[in-house]
């Protein structure tokens, strides 16, 4: 028997036969033997169950996007873009402007696979929300100007919205260009980009009355919605299209001749065909955004990051409302305007195909994170 008060047992032990205490020791190990075998076999289960699981998502790991990151760097962007055709996508274009050498275009791919037209360095391609860049330019100008507020609400700005938007006397300007309204997304709504609309009546109407995602200023969303807004903003301000301002103010500042509203101002056949994984149709007709050159997007893009679009005053209201780079996508077409501060470099690519999972937005993401890699390498 243990001593009263030790580890081993209590002072109830001291009345109890020795006998009994054998016999209770023996099935006590008995218990503890098997737990212990009871354990073992959950642990075994749980090993299972969990190599199982690592089995079944190793199946579903879109392994090209391993691929793409861990295989060696090719000998130049050329390849690279070659390399990303080889992934799937139609056609690519990349333009590189690093500072102290001549800029380069890279192609691969087809411009129109249908006539078998090669992927062409001068091909009008759709930029998405590229164009957002083009609209926080045009906001900080007209802010610069005195046309505008940052602290104006969207009641003060658009009064005819207030019972159709939620928040719209709490929601400002700087809400709107920061993605902070809490306004819903009307890309976000079910089917949208099997069905998208044309004008600002009918984007509006998807998320009419619907309730914010959240309170103004609280939370930061990505949201089409606002640039909707502030485009028809710019319009009711000027007296004129939003797009004529921004003509008038960036492009032929900088010279820029091949950026366009839409693609009903520019030659079809100029366009590069784009494609979305389960539709066999071209998508280059349909009517979806600024389209431009890789070229002017990058003379842009440099000329936002280096100061050269903006004075002094504008570029301190920029800085404190957007970015200097950004990306696009919109079906048959996903776009990257990037700005390398370390190398001095601005990249833009064009890839001429979607698909539903985004698997070749990733890929492309990755492809753009080689160039970088090849650019600081020294190498074209």
């Amino acid at each position: 028997m243990a001593p009263t008060g030790s580890c081993g047992g209590s002072r109830h032990d001291r009345n109890v036969p020795a006998w009994f205490l054998t016999i209770t020791s023996g099935l006590t190990d008995q218990k503890d033997q098997a737990a212990r075998a009871s354990r073992k076999s959950k642990k075994r289960i749980i090993g299972f169950v969990l190599l199982s699981a690592t089995i079944v998502s190793l199946f579903f790991v879109p392994w090209v996007l391993v691929w793409a990151w861990i295989r060696p760097l090719p000998a130049s962007n050329e390849a690279q873009a070659e390399q990303a055709v080889a992934y799937g996508f139609s056609g690519v274009v990349v333009y590189v402007d690093k500072h102290g050498e001549p800029p380069g275009t890279y192609t691969a791919g087809w411009h129109d696979p249908a006539k078998m037209v090669p992927a062409r360095a001068d091909a009008y391609f759709k930029i998405g929300s590229i164009n957002k860049l083009y609209t926080a330019v045009a906001i900080a100008k007209l802010v610069g100007d005195g046309r505008l507020s940052l602290d104006d609400t969207l009641a003060d700005l658009l009064p005819e919205l207030m019972g159709r938007i939620a928040n719209t006397e709490r929601i400002t300007l700087r809400m709107l260009v920061q993605h902070r309204s809490g306004i819903p997304n009307y890309t976000d709504t079910p089917d949208y980009w099997a069905h998208p609309k044309a004008t600002f009546e009918e984007k509006l109407a998807l998320i009419q009355g619907a309730p914010a995602d959240f309170e103004p200023g609280e939370e930061y969303a990505y949201c089409n919605t606002n640039y909707l807004l502030l485009n028809r903003i710019m319009e009711k301000t000027l007296g004129h299209g939003s797009f004529q301002f921004i003509q008038e103010r960036i492009l032929n500042p900088l010279r820029l001749s091949h950026t366009f509203a839409s693609i009903q101002d520019v030659d079809i056949a100029d366009m590069m065909s784009g494609f979305h994984q389960g539709h066999a149709v071209d998508l280059k007709t349909d009517d979806i955004g600024m389209v431009a050159t890789a070229q002017d997007v990058a003379v842009f893009l440099r000329a936002l990051n280096t100061g050269e679009l903006l004075t002094e005053k504008e570029r301190g209201i920029y800085v404190s409302i957007y970015e200097f780079e950004h990306s696009g996508w919109v079906p048959g077409y996903a776009s990257f305007a990037l700005y390398h501060a370390d190398q001095d470099a601005v990249v833009v690519s064009f890839y001429s195909t979607t698909d539903p999972d985004l698997i070749l937005w990733n890929l492309a993401e990755i492809i753009n994170g080689r160039i970088a890699r090849i650019i600081a390498r020294g190498d074209a």
